[in-house]
């Protein structure tokens, strides 16, 4: 009889501290994986909404280009002279500075 007790006291107590690690891993995944992903996605969407005329943008399939014109949910982008393309605003990041720019620091640290 003493057994069987000590054996159910074991058991609601694990069920207590099993609750709490199951408890405290959520709150570590949201700290460490959900909130900075939300935060990162907000900061996109600021930049998204800022993008405008002659901002150089880097699409979802790689492709670089120079806004030309804005509207509500596209982008019209050149991405060579006298070569246009209208891509959808969801699909477009900023790039900072030009690829031109990128290649030829790349060609210079080279040296």
């Amino acid at each position: 009889m003493n057994i069987l007790s000590m054996i159910i006291l074991q058991a609601q107590g694990g069920g207590l501290s099993g609750m709490l690690m199951i408890v405290a891993m959520i709150v570590i995944f949201y700290f460490f994986m959900i909130r900075p992903q939300s935060k990162k996605q907000k900061e996109i969407k600021k930049a998204r909404e800022a993008m405008t005329k002659g901002d150089r943008v880097i699409t979802a399939g790689g492709i670089h280009g120079k806004i030309r014109s804005v509207s509500e949910l596209t982008l019209d982008l050149e991405i060579a002279p006298g070569v246009n393309i209208t891509v959808d605003k969801a699909s477009v990041f900023p790039a900072g500075t030009a690829p031109e720019n990128k290649t030829t620091e790349k060609l210079d640290n080279n040296k």
